[in-house]
């Protein structure tokens, strides 16, 4: 018989747990940031505001920067050991880059999830749920748990096509479901902002249209920025874009950032236009 949920730990463990409260989302700011790798400068001057309650798009063409924005965004940048980078990250106004400022309190408060999904293989479902929470210090009684688990499962979107096997291994999921396990995993260390990397790209129509779902319900609690090359999708789900765009060698930059019905039906710089209309891209 499969193992649906851990034993009820002691009350001596219950009295660990420590969990915030449900967040509404933070705003998140770049101030000029601009990064390199090595001595290549492959971003310039971003200055971006990120609303709480708001789903923002990045959108361009490949190799303009978008996703290495993004990892600036909760310090994965600076994993690269040549990277570097200037400028601000705003956290409800306070820099995540101070020298003060560890970097996992960042990680926590800003989750990321990646274009290819990355559940725990040998974890169950309910485990890679939770798993953050030790990489965070996070600690959570038996009974706040399993709510935990279902709550984030059902913020998801994939509760109730789970919930009768909790025990069974993540990766047994299919892909739109493994997407679906990694945002409940992200949420249940209590972000203020979602980080998305194209989490869509690798999904069927019918997965995408659940992600896409979850998104819509989920911006009500936190700031959520994504990364898309769809740009139905990014009119479907974002509030905001930002049009990132590289001529010619030159570094990544914004060329227009606005409400996002005003970038997809009347955008100021013709490049926008010629970009969500797929005259190039």
């Amino acid at each position: 018989m499969t193992s649906v949920l851990p034993a009820v730990p002691t009350a001596a463990e219950d009295e660990t747990a420590v969990l915030p409260p449900v967040s509404g989302g933070s705003l998140l700011e770049s101030e000029r940031v601009a990064a390199w790798f090595g001595s290549r400068k492959v971003l310039e001057d971003i200055s971006l505001r990120m609303e709480s309650g708001q789903v923002t798009a990045l959108i361009g063409p490949s190799g303009c920067g978008k996703s290495t924005f993004l990892r600036i965004l909760n310090r994965m940048h600076e994993l690269v050991p040549s990277a570097s980078l200037a400028g601000k990250v705003l956290l409800d106004g306070d820099d995540i880059y101070e020298p003060e400022r560890r970097i996992t309190d960042t990680r926590k408060r800003i989750g990321m999830v990646f274009q290819k999904p990355n559940p725990f293989p040998a974890m169950s479902i309910s485990e890679n749920v939770t798993a953050g929470l030790k990489l965070t210090g996070t600690r959570v009684g038996g009974s706040e748990k399993r709510e935990l688990i279902e709550e984030c499962l059902t913020k998801a979107g994939l509760w109730k096509e789970v919930r009768d096997r909790l025990g069974q291994p993540g990766g047994a999921l299919s892909g739109g479901q493994q997407q679906r396990l990694c945002i409940a995993r992200s949420l249940a260390v209590r972000p203020d902002v979602l980080l998305m990397d194209e989490p869509c790209s690798a999904l069927d129509p019918t997965s995408t249209r659940r992600i896409e779902e979850t998104i819509h319900e989920l911006r009500r609690e936190v700031t959520i920025v994504i990364v898309t090359h769809n740009m139905q999708q990014a009119a479907r789900v974002s509030q905001s874009c930002a049009f990132f765009l590289a001529e010619q060698g030159t570094p990544g930059v914004i060329v227009e950032a606005g409400p996002t019905a005003q970038i997809f039906s009347t955008p100021e710089d013709p490049r926008t236009a010629d970009y969500v209309e797929g005259r190039f891209g």
